[in-house]
C-alpha cells in the first residue's frame, strides 16, 4: 500500500527531509505589491529576508488554491492507495480550508484525508515527517490519520520574537501590546494553544529568550522529535542545538529556518523550538 504525504510550505520543512521522505510541498503565495511569488519555488529565504528588511512594500501572503491542491492530489493518485495532507492550523490561514475544497474537486481516484496540525511552521513540519515514517512502515491509511490525532496534543511550540513589529503588521496582534513591548525592551516568546498563537511570558534581554527556550526543552517529557527553527540567525540556532544536545542528541536534531510564508509575520530574529513528547498511554 502506498500512502502519499503532502503539506504546505508553511511547514518550513528542510529540502533534504522533503526529498529523503518524499513529502510533497505545496506552496504559498508571497505578494509584494503586484509582484507575486511561490514560497521557496520563485524567491528563496535570502531574498525574501532582505526584501522583507529594505523593500518599501510590506509583502503579504495568501494560501494556496483549492485548484493547487486538486493538481497535486490528482497527480499523486496516480500512484497512490491513499494521501494524507497536513497542514497549518486552520485558526491562522486559509490553507487548510483550501485543502478540503481542493479534495472536493480532485477525481478520487484513491482516498484523502486532510489533518488541522492545529499548530505552525516546522511543528507541522514534525507532523508530517512522522506520517511519512508510519507510511512507510506499512500502516493504513485511517491507522496514520488516527494516530496523527492522538500525535496532535504532544506536539509543542515556543517561539522567541525579536519584535512584534512584523505581526503587527499583518494584523495579528493588538498595537498596544507592541507598543507596550517597544517601549519597555523586553522580547515577547509566545507557544501555540489549541490552534492559537498564545502570550508565553516577556524576557528583557534575547540571551534571557534563549535560556526559556532551552529550559523548554529540559521540561519536555521523553522527546521523540525535536527542531530547531530561525528566520536570519543561524549561528544562534547552531549553539541553541549545542544547549540542547545533553537533553536531546544533537545528529538527530532538525534545523529547519523559517520561510517566506510565515516570515513575513515573524520577521529577523526569530528563534523556536518545536518538540513531539511521547505519547501518554
Amino acid at each position: 500500500m502506498t500512502i502519499k504525504i503532502v503539506t504546505d510550505s508553511a511547514a518550513d520543512l528542510p529540502a533534504a527531509l522533503i526529498e529523503e521522505l518524499d513529502i510533497t510541498v505545496v506552496p504559498v503565495y508571497l505578494r509584494f505589491g503586484k509582484e507575486v511569488y511561490r514560497d521557496r519555488v520563485d524567491i528563496s529565504e535570502d531574498e525574501f529576508y532582505q526584501r522583507l528588511l529594505h523593500d518599501p512594500v510590506h509583502p503579504n501572503t495568501t494560501q494556496p488554491s483549492p485548484q493547487d491542491f486538486a493538481s497535486v492530489y490528482d497527480k499523486l493518485s496516480q500512484e497512490a492507495d491513499g494521501i494524507i495532507s497536513v497542514h497549518i492550523t486552520s485558526k491562522l490561514s486559509g490553507t487548510y480550508n483550501s485543502a478540503v475544497q481542493g479534495k472536493k474537486m480532485a477525481s478520487n481516484r484513491c482516498p484523502i484525508e486532510v489533518v488541522d496540525s492545529q499548530t505552525l511552521s516546522i511543528a507541522v513540519g514534525l507532523m508530517a515527517i512522522q506520517a511519512s515514517k508510519m507510511a512507510r512502515s506499512g500502516m493504513s491509511l485511517q491507522q496514520i490519520v488516527d494516530e496523527l490525532g492522538k500525535i496532535i496534543p504532544n506536539v509543542h511550540l515556543l517561539i522567541l520574537f525579536d519584535t512584534l513589529k512584523y505581526l503587527v503588521k499583518g494584523g495579528r496582534v493588538g498595537k498596544a501590546k507592541a507598543l507596550m513591548g517597544s517601549i519597555l525592551n523586553v522580547k515577547p516568546m509566545l507557544a501555540m494553544k489549541d490552534g492559537e498563537l498564545v502570550p508565553s511570558g516577556q524576557v528583557r534581554s534575547r540571551s534571557k529568550g534563549i535560556g526559556r527556550l532551552v529550559d523548554f526543552v529540559k521540561d519536555a517529557k521523553e522527546i521523540q522529535d525535536l527542531a530547531i527553527l530561525y528566520s536570519t540567525t543561524p549561528d544562534e540556532a547552531q549553539a541553541l542545538i549545542e544547549r540542547t544536545s545533553p537533553i536531546f542528541p544533537k545528529e538527530h536534531t532538525i534545523l529547519a529556518r523559517l520561510g517566506p510564508g510565515l516570515g513575513v509575520h515573524g520577521g529577523p530574529g526569530i528563534l523556536a523550538i518545536a518538540l513531539r513528547e511521547k505519547e501518554l498511554l
